[in-house]
């Protein structure tokens, strides 16, 4: 069973960044295999909703337009570790934020994706 466990959330003033990283483990977790890893975020009253992307064959990136520009995703070397490095944050960007996984090509749906972690707070105050 594949384990994702969230980190770095936390509360800021609007315009601060802030680091997120998902720690990615566990049996049968091959990190060789072609998936897709994304991070989504779910306000308070509103659905869940894909921010950012990065798909293992060649690091193809996708981000919400709501992002771009401002949040980075990436993968440690290791392929380990998801981060998303959020800068110049705004009060809606508060929300839990989760990373999954989905063996495959990439997918919005929340439904399409295998494996999630149990999510970080994200709060931003103006």
């Amino acid at each position: 069973q594949v384990q994702l466990v969230e980190s770095g959330g936390g509360s800021v003033q609007a315009g601060e960044s802030l680091r997120l990283a998902c720690a990615v483990s566990g049996y049968g977790y091959n990190k060789y295999a072609r998936y897709c890893m994304t991070w989504f975020r779910q306000a308070l009253g509103k659905e869940r909703e894909a921010v950012a992307s990065i798909h293992t064959e060649g690091g193809t990136t996708f981000y919400a337009a709501s992002v771009k520009g401002r949040f980075t995703i990436s993968q440690s070397e290791a392929k380990d570790t998801l981060f998303l490095q959020m800068n110049s944050l705004k009060p809606e960007d508060t929300a839990m934020y989760y990373c999954a996984k989905l063996t495959g090509w990439c997918s919005l749906r929340p439904q399409d994706f295998d494996f999630w972690g149990q999510g970080t707070q994200v709060t931003v105050s103006s």
